[in-house]
This record gives structure tokens, sequence and C-alpha cells, in this order.
């Protein structure tokens, strides 16, 4: 069966690019070159504001709407470098739009209503952080009652509720990182909404949070993993990337990326029980180059079998198979063009 997915760029020209799989063939290839405004990389790192595209199939993507960022007066403007860096999008009704600046003046989160076809419509909330916040990613529980995020800059874990009538966020509670220099980076959940995942990007390890079924907020068990091998040289520096639980939550994938483009990125995979705690670390594997700002993993939806990384040291996806907890590249496709490629959307 072929199944299509869907990169952006880090920086100008932004594009689209739709990268078709056959995993029968074992075969990757592009097919598809979608430009987009040309200051609005569709990206984590996009420029200055939040967009929107109707995806009508894998090879007609239309720019619908773009909206500045919220928030701080200085957020938007063009002579600070505030970016508008991870957007998660609800799949429960009222299908709001939660996005997060970086940077300077990022101490507020965005909420954007949608239209009836998903466009992004308005910003509709605001809600304040702290003035040294620099949110990367954030995950809802399984009923999207609940919202964690992972405050890279000021070191910090948040909890919100989601109002299920209006999708707006009240604050529950926040608190430190395990260590002060973590830089809490990415953060996933298990199906069972029991523990959450927050990956450090600085230290380099992924802490296991179990969730208190009162106050729904993260409590850390004190239990961590390593997302890098055990004596690798001081000067090598690494930063952790993204964390992903497989399609049937028995699974757990992450990633770290290295600072020199002659040192490998590594990526990792974790055995999950039931109640979604760790039983074992089944291996840090070396990715292919160093990652760049990429090396992103992206299980995919539907089976536990394939994944894909990205890579923009020079511009390519690869698509991992994962059969009895042996993971192997099977097949890549390179697009060495400016900006190519942040992270891989599955579409089907």
């Amino acid at each position: 069966m072929r199944h299509h997915l869907m990169v952006g760029t880090w920086t100008p020209p932004g594009r689209i690019y739709t990268i078709e799989f056959d995993d029968e063939a074992l075969t990757l290839k592009l097919i598809k070159k979608t430009d987009i405004p040309e200051d609005e990389p569709i990206s984590w790192m996009t420029f200055d504001k939040w967009s929107s595209f109707a995806v009508h199939s894998p090879t007609e993507i239309v720019h619908e709407a773009s909206h500045p960022m919220g928030g701080h007066p200085l957020a938007s403007s063009a002579d600070t470098n505030t970016r508008a860096i991870f957007v998660l999008a609800a799949h429960k009704p009222p299908y709001n739009v939660y996005g997060n600046p970086f940077y300077d003046y990022a101490g507020y989160g965005n909420v954007f209503s949608v239209t009836e076809t998903g466009k992004i419509d308005r910003n509709i909330q605001n809600f304040e952080l702290l003035p040294n916040s620099g949110i990367h990613g954030m995950v809802f529980d399984p009923t999207e009652t609940y919202l964690y995020s992972a405050d890279l800059r000021a070191n910090k874990i948040w909890t919100h509720k989601k109002d299920p009538e209006t999708g707006t966020l009240t604050l529950v509670d926040c608190i430190d990182a395990p260590s002060p220099d973590d830089h809490p980076r990415w953060v996933a959940i298990h199906p069972t909404g029991n523990y959450l995942y927050v990956l450090m990007e600085n230290g380099n390890r992924l802490a296991v949070y179990v969730i208190d079924e009162h106050r729904h907020v993260p409590v850390f068990t004190r239990l961590t993993y390593p997302l890098i091998p055990p004596g690798l040289p001081p000067r090598n520096k690494y930063r952790a990337d993204v964390v992903f639980p497989s399609h049937s939550g028995k699974y757990l994938f992450a990633t770290s990326r290295s600072n020199h483009f002659d040192v490998h990125g590594y990526i990792s995979a974790f055995k999950l029980g039931p109640a979604g705690n760790i039983e074992k670390q089944l291996f840090i594997n070396p990715t292919s180059t160093s990652g760049g700002h990429s090396n992103a993993v992206s299980p995919c939806d539907w089976s536990d079998e394939w994944l894909a990384l990205t890579d923009d040291q020079e511009g390519f996806v690869e698509i991992y198979r994962f059969r009895d907890e042996f993971l192997a590249r099977v097949a890549r496709v390179d697009i060495p063009e400016p900006g190519f490629g942040m992270n891989a959307i599955w579409y089907d």
C-alpha cells in the first residue's frame, strides 16, 4: 500500500513537500512540492504567524489563513526574534488550535478557534505563562481535558485544564524540571493517560512522570533514561529532540541530535507496560547523520511497524521498519533543498 507524508521547511522559501512511501516495494519518493507564502516556512520554527492550509488531497494543498502571534505586543514585531515554534490541533470539539511562541516575548500561549472546515479563524485567548517562558511542546491527555506543556526556557512543566465548551485554558499547576539544566523540550502521554514522558533537551534524558488521578498533574517518578550512550567525549554536544509513543502504546521512541555535522545523533526505543510504565530501554541506535535541527522521529498512526525520520543536515527522509523489537532503515529519499526537512506528518 502507498502512504503519503508531508514535510515542511525550517527557512524560506517556504514549501510543503509530499512524499510517497510504498510499504511493499519499500520505496520512498518525492511527488509534489507546494509553494507557500515566501516568509512563512511551515515548520515548528515558523517565522511570525500561525497558518492553516486546506488539504484536498496529498498533492493539492491550499493556503487559507495566517494570523500573527498573540500575547506580548512585541511578539509579532519584525524587530524582535520571537518565532512561532509549535502548534497542536485539538481532536475533539470545539477543535481549537493551540500555539507556542518561542525566544523573546514568548510569555503567552495562543488559542485559536477554527471554522467548520478547520481553517484557523480568530485568536480567542492568550494564556499567560512566565516572562522567560519558551514552551516547545504540548500534549493533551486522552480525554483532551488537560494540556501538558514542556517549557524549555523556564525549565518547567505546565498543566492547564481545557474548558469543554470554549476550549480555552485555565492554569492547574506549574512544576520545575528535576534538574536546573534539564530544559524540557517535548512531552508525550500514554494512551491510558497514566504516564507522561518528558524529553529533556539539555539533559539528553527521558524523565517519567505518573499522572495524579485526583489533581491530574504530573508527579516525577525519579526514573530517567539516557538518550545518548554513556561515555561520549564531553566535546560532543547533543540536544534531545522529540518523543512519541507507537500506535499500540506498547513502545516509545525518542531522538537526540548532535551539534556537530561529523557526529551522529541517536534514536532510542522503550518497551512499555499495559499501564504505560517503561519496562526497559531496548536500544540507543546511531542515526545516519547529526540530524541537524531535526532528527525528528514520526511513528505512523495505524501500526507499530513504520517510522519516519527527518534530517536537515543533508536534507532527507528515511523510513524505518520496527519488527521484533529491532529497527532497520528500509527506504530513503534525498531532498537537499534549503531548509528541508523539519518533521514528517503521516497523511494516510
